[in-house]
């Protein structure tokens, strides 16, 4: 394939290819993503090429959702139980005739480097061969080689982490760790995702609280018994190898209240009582809270603010959650994280690893934020954020003032479990381009540039998700 990350000139270009050479065929570390643990752990033959590829990738199915081509028609399944394509082949074509849509944006970068890395198919899709792009992925699916296992291993993953909801019983990652898979030290982990019993705007929050005392035996009527409950999941998302928590909230605040005052609120969350700014409050508290669990446990925070979830009320109102319906909205960094940095900033026993959806925040706030205190480190662009060229704008953005060491390293965040190497990939050769003009520009030494990319391709993912302790 074509290098057109390294579209460079002359000098920079080979440069890169030089870079990139030494990173090329490091391990993977992927630190957070939603890939389904039973794919791992019950590691069938995958699908058809379509329930695959395209029925579970938002990016696609939205795409042509803004062109008037509804999701069942992709093979999404619908809330209601109606009906839904559920030819494999006809969504595919469905996907091939509207492929004009995609042209320029990284989900056909994405879809084609995959095609092609993965599967070994360069084939061009377009309507007309539709079928034989379909037929020769689907004849590599049905091959042991393409099992989620083995897979695995041909991508060289070495560990892969997975999010879960703290109600989630961790039965596929018990099975993991039983198959010498998963566990403190296994190659596949979990991540804590407490928004679902957090979140005092979900239809279920109430629910989901009564949940987590079903598990834990605890009393979670009261706010204590709640914290207590809370505490008791961690340990047991610890136990099933997890080094990191995940908080997705609508904004970045932070707020630190009263034991009595938390208590008030969630007695009136638990009444049904709890407006809008209630909701916001409690769940700008509650990220004090678990900072402070994490200073005891360990576990790295994530911050992923900024998404409006289910802004679509029709496509939430027929398909639920997590299927494109989500828009990005401005977002404040300096004064919605100042309760948090003013309490727990420069305590080295806590790690947060905060995310953007806004990029014009990347330079203004998040890097000078990350630039000053030893806590707080930046993630990778991700989900809207995620394409080559923006990747390359946030390096250029947050270098200057946070430099290299106080970002995450890559991490790929995605749902497609095919994509994952082509992503590093990416990745890789974005940021050798980068450190190439660097070098070309006599602003940094060739050996400290390669360094620098094996640090943000492996070693700092490693480190600041405190992978390296994790057995």
């Amino acid at each position: 394939m074509s290098d057109p990350i390294f579209a460079l000139d002359p000098r920079q270009a080979a440069i890169a290819r030089e870079l990139y050479a030494g990173v090329r065929d490091l391990p993977l570390i992927s630190p957070h993503g939603h890939v389904d643990p039973g794919l791992l752990a019950d590691d069938q033959p995958f699908p058809d090429p379509a329930r695959l590829i395209i029925v579970p990738d938002h990016y696609v199915t939205r795409m042509l959702l803004s062109q008037g081509i509804p999701p069942a028609r992709l093979g999404v399944p619908r809330r209601d139980g109606g009906p839904v394509e559920t030819d494999g082949r006809v969504i595919w074509r469905l996907l091939a005739d509207n492929w004009h849509l995609f042209r320029g944006t990284p989900s056909r970068f994405w879809l084609e480097r995959t095609f092609a890395t993965v599967f070994g198919v360069e084939t061009r899709l377009t309507s007309a061969t539709a079928d034989d792009v379909y037929d020769a992925i689907a004849a590599k699916l049905a091959e042991p080689g393409f099992r989620p296992r083995a897979l695995f291993e041909k991508f060289g993953i070495e560990v892969l982490a997975t999010t879960e909801s703290p109600i989630d019983d961790l039965g596929k990652h018990a099975k993991l760790a039983a198959d010498g898979w998963g566990g403190p030290g296994g190659r596949v982990i979990t991540t804590f995702r407490p928004d679902h019993v957090v979140d005092m705007d979900h239809e279920a929050w109430a629910e989901n609280v009564g949940k987590l005392a079903d598990l834990t035996g605890e009393d979670t009527g009261t706010y204590a018994g709640y914290l207590a409950s809370l505490r008791r999941r961690r340990e047991a998302f610890i136990e099933a190898g997890a080094t990191s928590s995940d908080h997705g909230h609508l904004t970045a605040r932070t707020a630190n209240l009263s034991e009595a005052e938390a208590a008030a609120l969630f007695e009136k969350g638990l009444r049904g009582e709890a407006d809008a700014a209630d909701a916001e409050t409690f769940r700008a508290h509650m990220l004090l809270e678990f900072a402070r669990m994490s200073l005891d446990d360990g576990l790295v925070m994530q911050l992923h603010p900024g998404a409006v979830r289910d802004h679509n009320k029709q496509l939430f109102a027929a398909h639920g959650r997590d299927v494109g319906g989500d828009i990005p909205q401005a977002t404040d960094y300096v004064q919605a994280l100042r309760p948090l940095l003013d309490a727990y900033g420069m305590d080295p026993r806590l790690r947060v690893v905060v995310y953007t959806l806004d990029e014009y925040t990347a330079s203004r706030e998040l890097a000078p934020l990350a630039g000053g205190y030893p806590a707080l480190f930046l993630g990778a662009p991700w989900w809207f954020l995620d394409a080559p060229d923006t990747m390359r704008r946030f390096r250029e953005a947050v270098t200057e003032t946070a430099g290299f060491y106080n970002t995450a390293g890559f991490v790929d965040d995605t749902r497609a479990f095919c994509s994952i190497p082509v992503r590093h990939d990416v990745a890789r050769r974005v940021d050798a381009a980068f450190l190439a003009s660097l070098v070309a520009q006599d602003r940094l030494p060739l050996d400290e540039a390669a360094e620098t990319l094996a640090d943000l391709a492996y070693h700092l993912p490693k480190r600041i998700f405190r992978l390296d302790k994790k057995a």
